[in-house]
Order: structure tokens, then sequence, then C-alpha cells
């Protein structure tokens, strides 16, 4: 067995004995290095220098601002405003549910936040209201995938920060994706709606729904100084972070003063916990991803794919494919740092423009949040909903497909989704 194939055979094994994916990374890598010879200074250089980046610092503060939101009552807001326009339409709280995700998603960058703050709240709310449990769950976990599309996004962060692309130019290249997928979703409920038929909600008054609009103005607002400055060149993805955090410590412990201060310690421990999980997926991922590109795997594997197709169709499609099924078993963190080398390999030899790559695997890898039996979206909204995965999944397999259909429309279209990039920040394009 060639070094290679025992890297990635011993993997996948430990994956499959249930070791965390980080742990599986650095064994498989280590029982490597020492049947190679290489010393085992190897591991810690390269664990240390892939988490030794400025524009990863994003994340941890990112994953912060979706924790002060979810305990700060902003949560609420967005049901609230989201239910004022849209709950009176067939179908309403799914289309609530949809749109307050596609809120959140500009504040949290995180699947898994959305998922748990907004399924939280929505799930017994629409069960009660008449809706099944399976649909239910299932219109929770797909539109939590928002999270990781719609701007900020914490996958958009680490890919540019690995990929070294501007990560303003993805952000930006998220919208019109993360808009359609979510109207997608809106109109798969509203035909689910035609069918069964669950109760319909009266429209708010008009003066109800300007109050209620109003009081969620600040959170909303947040999004727009995040994109603004990194659109203009005010400050950086990391710095963006930084500023949404403080100005959302202000927003929750002076504007709406939901949280004490005497909170802010579990708060702050909270999110350490959560940040240091793909930190160390991260550090893992360096070592393996070192190994793979060391032994020159990028290269071999790229010129078997393109020896099988070199047309821009072609590689798109088989990259799509890869980035589906390695979804269904690795978290979308893991699948990104260990293959980016592979990735990039290919996108250079069929001459891919990088931020486009770079969306449309983002965007593959946020339907595996919800593909078992990985689906961490899904994993969530399935317990909060006390139901199977395999039988929440049944119920999201029509707005798979929808997201599908609309990526491989970005593919044949680049425009549509490169768009806003190219406007407003030509010069991340070359």
């Amino acid at each position: 067995m060639s070094d290679i194939q025992l890297l990635l055979v011993g993997f996948f094994a430990l994956v499959i004995i249930r070791v965390p994916i980080a742990f599986a990374m650095i064994l498989s890598s280590v029982i490597v290095i020492l049947r190679m010879g290489l010393p085992l200074t190897s591991v810690i250089n390269n664990v240390y220098a892939s988490i030794d980046s400025f524009p990863l610092l994003a994340v941890p503060f990112f994953m912060l601002l979706g924790q002060v939101m979810n305990t700060g009552g902003v949560t609420d807001r967005l049901v609230g405003v989201s239910n004022a326009w849209v709950g009176h339409i067939r179908g309403g709280l799914g289309h609530v549910n949809v749109l307050v995700s596609m809120l959140f998603a500009g504040l949290s960058g995180s699947g898994a936040a959305d998922t748990a703050g907004v399924g939280s709240i929505m799930i017994p709310t629409m069960f009660r209201a008449g809706f099944s449990m399976p649909f239910t769950v299932a219109i929770t976990a797909a539109s939590s995938t928002l999270g990781v599309i719609i701007p900020p996004s914490i996958m958009m962060v680490l890919y540019g920060a690995l990929a070294q692309i501007s990560i303003g130019a993805l952000f930006l290249a998220g919208i019109v994706p993360g808009i359609l997928i979510g109207v997608s979703q809106m109109f798969y409920c509203w035909m689910w709606s035609k069918r069964y038929n669950p109760p319909i909600q009266q429209a708010m008054p008009l003066k109800d729904r300007v109050t209620t609009t109003v009081k969620a103005i600040p959170p909303l607002c947040l999004p727009l100084i995040i994109l603004g400055g990194i659109t203009l060149g005010v400050y950086t993805a990391t710095e963006a972070a930084a500023i949404a955090v403080f100005l959302g410590l202000v927003l929750v412990l002076v504007v709406y003063r939901e949280t004490r201060l005497r909170d802010l310690p579990k708060v702050f421990a909270d999110s350490c916990v959560h940040a240091a999980m793909p930190m160390i997926c991260v550090g893992g991922a360096g070592i393996l991803g070192w190994l793979i590109a060391y032994m020159d795997a990028p290269a071999q594997i790229s010129g078997w794919i393109l020896s099988v197709t070199s047309s821009y169709y072609g590689v798109f499609g088989l990259v799509v494919l890869a980035m589906l099924l390695l979804g269904t078993f690795l978290s979308p963190v893991a699948t990104v740092v260990i293959f980016m080398p592979i990735i990039q390999s290919l996108g250079q030899a069929a001459n891919l423009e990088p931020v486009h790559l770079g969306l449309i695997v983002n965007l593959t890898l946020a339907l595996g949040m919800v593909t078992p039996p990985y689906g961490i979206c899904l994993l969530i909204a399935s317990e909060l909903g006390e139901i199977s995965a395999p039988r929440a999944f049944l119920s999201i397999l029509p707005m798979f497909l929808l997201a599908l259909g609309i990526i491989v429309a970005g593919i044949f279209w680049p425009d549509l989704f490169m768009c806003v990039p190219k406007y407003f920040m030509p010069g991340a394009f070359s």
C-alpha cells in the first residue's frame, strides 16, 4: 500500500469507527509521517501554521456575535418582523421560518447556530399551528443552510483565508444564490401548504408592522455595516467581525437590555467552546493537507480527473459531485481544509475563476449540512422536533433538489452569481 493510500484509508477508517474528525486527521497523518521517516515536528509546525492566520480570527468573532444575538432577544425580534410581513401568506409560518433564517444568517454566519436559535422558537410554534413535524423540521433545517451562504459566512471566511482569495468578494457572491435558495424554499412551502392547507394567519395592521420593524432595525443594520465596510475597503473581514461584536454587545446590553453583564462570562465561554471546534479541525486538517501536498497527490488526482474531462462543465460537475459525497460524512470545514490543494489544482488546470469556484464549493457543502449521516443542521432540527433524521431528510429532499438546481444554474450562467462582486469589488478578479 502506498503512503497516500495508507493516509486516506487510515483517515476514513478512523472516521467510520467514530473517532472525532480532527483526531482522525492527526492520527492518520502521524502514522504516515512515521512510516516515511519525517520528523514529528512537522505535525506541530503545520498544525500551528494552519491556524496562525489573521483572517481566521473572524471565525470566533462571528460565532460570538451569533451567541450574543441568540441570548439577547434579537432572534425573537427577527421572528416578529418576519411574521409581520409574510406571516399572513399561505404557509405563513413556513415563510417566517425561511425569512428569519435569511435575516439571522446576516448576523451569525453559522448554519448550526441558525438551526439552534431559530429552530428552538419556530419548530414548536409551527407544530402548534398545525404544520406536520417532518415538514417543520425540514423547512427549519433547509433554511438554516442559508447561514453559511448569505454573508457574513464563517465557511467563506475559512475558504477565503485558505485559498488566499478575497473574503469580501466571496461574501458578495453569496447574496444572489442565498436569496434565490430562500425564495425557492418559500415557493415549496407555498406549494406544500396548498396541498395540506394548514391554518392561515390574519394580516397584521400596517401600523403594527411598522412598529415591529422599527424595533428590529438595529440588528438588521449590522449586516449592512459589515458588508459595507468590507466592500468600501474601510476594514477587513476580521476587523468587521470585531466591530460587529462590539455593536452587538451595545445592542443587547444598552438598547434592548435583555442581557446583563453577569450573563456575559457564560456567553463568552460558550463561544470559546464553539469556536474551538472548527479551529481544532483546521489544525488537524492542516497537517493532513500538508502531507497530501507533500506527496504530490493534488497533481496526481487532478491529472487523473483531467484525463477524464478537462472541460469547464465536466470539471465543475465532478467538483459538485465530490463535494456532495464528502459532505455526507465530513464537516464542511474539514472538507475545505483537507481538499483545498486538490480544489485549487483543478481550478487552475481548468482555468476556473477562483471566487466562482469557491462559491460553488461553499454552496454545495452547505447542502451537506442537511444530508445524513453527518448533516449537522438536520441532526439539530431533528433533535428539536424529536423525529428521526432519515424521516426529516425525506421531507427536505424537494428543497435539496431545488437548491441543487440553483447551483447548476450558477455554473451554466456564472454572471448570475458573480454580477454583484464584479460590480462592487472588480479588483478581486484578475
